[in-house]
């Protein structure tokens, strides 16, 4: 019977710019979780040992104990976008999916979400348009979640 490859444990990150051996990608829900078995871009089996509050953003570098790189890919995901020149109304819009814990990625003249009919109606009754799109999605952390959206940090908290 022919033996497995042992399973690569990739046990830190590092936001250098450091050529990478293989690439990783993940949705959001599985770049905040430190502890999970994944399968490389390349097909092999990998297995996620990080710190406790790791968060994963597009661009960081995997280092396993082996020495392997992997740089991560945030990968597509189903989200409703607004985009306006108006800040006044992009930042109603904020509150109102603030105030209902909704994730957000937020960038000059543009917010994103995950896709919601309920929200991007509500959204749209604030008089702004939604479109779907399918993109990576990297949200605000939060004012006690770290750096936001430079990603400079790596604390998170929910």
């Amino acid at each position: 019977m022919p033996q497995s490859e042992p399973l690569i444990r990739f046990i830190r990150t590092t936001t250098a710019d450091i050529p990478a051996d293989v690439t990783l990608t993940l949705n959001l829900e599985q770049r905040t979780r430190c502890r999970l078995r994944v399968l490389l871009d390349d097909g092999r089996e990998a297995g996620l040992f990080l710190p406790r509050g790791t968060i994963l953003h597009h661009g960081d570098g995997l280092i396993a104990e082996d020495g392997l790189v992997a740089r991560i890919i945030a990968a597509p995901e189903h989200l409703s976008r607004v985009e306006s020149a108006d800040p006044l109304l992009l930042a109603r819009a904020c509150y109102h999916l603030g105030n209902r814990h909704v994730p957000l990625q937020i960038e000059s003249g543009r917010l994103s979400y995950r896709q919601d009919q309920v929200l991007d109606e509500m959204v749209r009754g604030l008089g702004l348009e939604v479109r779907l799109v399918d993109a990576a999605f990297e949200p605000e952390s939060g004012a006690y979640g770290g750096q936001g959206a430079d990603h400079s940090g790596h604390a998170h908290e929910h």
